[in-house]
């Protein structure tokens, strides 16, 4: 397993549609676990493949406080979504130290397959659900930021670039 690289807004890989994996080979599943600790070093809840380079469509999450329960989608559809949604501060990996809030579906129904090559349905609530679907954004090229306004989103890029220049000039 290795870290890989997070790929940085405004990276274009992360504005691109993310193509369907067609069989779920050892490197799709060496990917994963590279995708996964990624993630766990990061530190995150979630990444998608695109946050890696990789235009395909898998995202990994795991929201359990102990990081033990890594899940890993690939070709995840939600199927189902709540009309009751929440609005909660969301980041990424990908716009580090950007938060906003954003509205989300409080649960989900989502399929995919899984490491194995097997179909599987999930019911996703609370943190999940809102993972899940962070995640799946970026798999049609939408990072969160995008859900906010053009006010807010502007200001975002304002702030990120700043960020990114302080950190430079240290």
């Amino acid at each position: 397993m290795a870290i890989l690289p997070i790929v940085q807004f405004p990276n274009p890989v992360l504005a691109m549609k993310c193509q369907p994996i067609t069989e779920v080979t050892d490197s799709i599943r060496s990917l994963a676990a590279d995708m996964g600790e990624t993630m766990y070093k990061a530190p995150g809840v979630g990444l998608a493949a695109p946050q890696v380079g990789e235009p395909v469509r898998m995202v990994v999450v795991d929201v359990s406080e102990e990081k033990n329960n890594l899940l890993t989608l690939i070709n995840p559809v939600i199927t189902e979504k709540s009309d009751e949604e929440v609005i909660g501060e969301e980041g990424c990996l990908s716009l580090p130290g950007i938060w906003e809030k954003v509205a989300r579906s409080t649960s989900i129904v989502v399929k995919f397959t899984d490491l194995q090559g097997n179909e599987q349905e999930l019911h996703a609530e609370g943190l999940l659900a809102i993972c899940i679907q962070h995640e799946l954004d970026h798999l049609d090229g939408t990072v969160f930021i995008d859900h906010l306004s053009r006010l807010k989103y502007d200001r975002a890029c304002a702030k990120l670039k700043k960020r990114r220049k302080q950190e430079k000039d240290r």
